[in-house]
């Protein structure tokens, strides 16, 4: 690692002053993407800012017809949550299966969208539940929040706070991940909402998280995996790498896409 300072901050106004007041400041959640890449010499901050001790960042509760989990909430957290489980049982498997239990431990619901991983579990999950993401600055519909790859709609200095997700009618995720660090080659969350339709989201497969329409528009018809036979999203545009190439990708998202209709019951 490059030399930085470490600073501990104890509430939302104190980091967003020693960010500022930084000439090239980082925010460390839960460590789980910035420490490796400054331990790889990737990113060299000149001062790291510690949010994970802020109370703000804390807690699950349910209400209003809505998950509302802080950002500073683990995986282990969200899954382990019988509130979670009870109101959205999807997002509960889905944080299960991130990672490992070092990484479902330490690991953040807001460190992990902030990042915006194109092959990381919750952006699928925030945009399949159409989930308002809230920040230090005020607000984000899950649609206009995940801009493009490892890019997100945050402004310098902009902290996740919390983030809300509308408990739908049903919902169910399904990812083929990758073997060795269990990001997802594909994932696929969909959601049968109450005011807005089938949602279907996928992650994995390119740049960046997005919506099948037309897969969308047949679940609201029929909200069954045989209402997705014959439906496939073109290869144009995802990603090919030794793992999988974009055509293999393309073949998964229908399948994953019917296995989380299934899931969903």
């Amino acid at each position: 690692m490059y030399d930085f300072t470490y600073h501990k901050a104890g509430s939302l106004e104190q980091a967003g002053k020693l960010f500022k007041n930084a000439r090239d400041g980082a925010f460390l959640a839960g460590g789980q993407t910035l420490i490796a890449t400054m331990k790889l010499r990737l990113a060299s901050p000149s001062d790291v800012v510690d949010i994970g001790g802020i109370g703000d960042l804390q807690g699950i509760s349910v209400a209003g017809g809505a998950v509302s989990i802080g950002a500073g909430v683990t995986h282990a957290e969200v899954a382990a949550s019988k509130d979670v489980r009870g109101a959205i049982a999807a997002l509960a498997d889905l944080a299960g299966e991130i990672g490992d239990p070092h990484v479902r431990h330490r690991g953040t619901l807001g460190g992990s969208i902030a990042n915006n991983d194109p092959a990381a579990d919750y952006p699928a999950a925030c945009l399949g539940l159409g989930a308002t993401i809230e920040t230090s600055a005020g607000s984000h519909g899950a649609d206009d929040f995940f801009v493009d790859l490892f890019e997100t709609a945050l402004d310098e200095g902009e902290i996740i706070t919390r983030v809300k997700f509308p408990v739908p009618k049903r919902a169910g995720y399904a990812k083929f991940p990758n073997p060795a660090s269990r990001f997802a080659l594909v994932g696929v969350f969909v959601a049968e909402t109450t005011g807005d339709g089938a949602r279907v989201a996928v992650t994995g497969a390119g740049p960046g998280v997005f919506r099948v329409r037309e897969m969308e528009a047949a679940l609201d018809k029929d909200f069954s995996p045989a209402a997705l036979s014959g439906i496939s999203v073109s290869a144009d545009n995802l990603n090919s790498d030794l793992h999988a190439d974009a055509d293999y990708r393309a073949h998964l998202i229908g399948v994953m896409a019917q296995r989380a209709v299934a899931a969903a019951g």
